[in-house]
């Protein structure tokens, strides 16, 4: 169930993003939440390789290179989502940022705390 809600959460931010980030559009609700599950895939796969990868280079620039490979990984999903669009890496930067902030809000908002025991 809380798998279900997040993912949902997640395509109600793709579908913020992409009225708010201009370079990136969503067709219909359906392309949102395939959209939502290839940025997920791609992200526990590929993006995560890349995250290992390239540790050094994010130490060094603080965390903000996750944001490019996390940019990557939205292209990524675009490419292979029939109704999502990312029109270049510049949208695909600020949608990275914009989709993290929006997806955690969303989250934060909806999804309760777990009780610590």
């Amino acid at each position: 169930m809380r798998l279900l809600l997040h993912w949902i959460l997640t395509a109600l931010a793709v579908w913020i993003v992409a009225h708010v980030v201009p370079g990136i559009r969503v067709s219909d609700p359906v392309a949102a939440l395939i959209a939502a599950a290839a940025i997920g895939l791609a992200n526990a796969t590929i993006g995560f390789v890349l995250k290992i990868l390239t540790f050094p280079l994010t130490i060094l620039t603080l965390g903000l290179f996750w944001f490019v490979i996390n940019a990557l990984m939205l292209e990524l999903a675009a490419n292979f989502v029939r109704g999502f669009y990312v029109r270049d890496f510049v949208a695909a930067f600020f949608g990275a940022i914009v989709l993290s902030i929006v997806s955690s809000i969303l989250q934060w908002l909806v999804i309760p705390r777990r009780k610590r025991s």
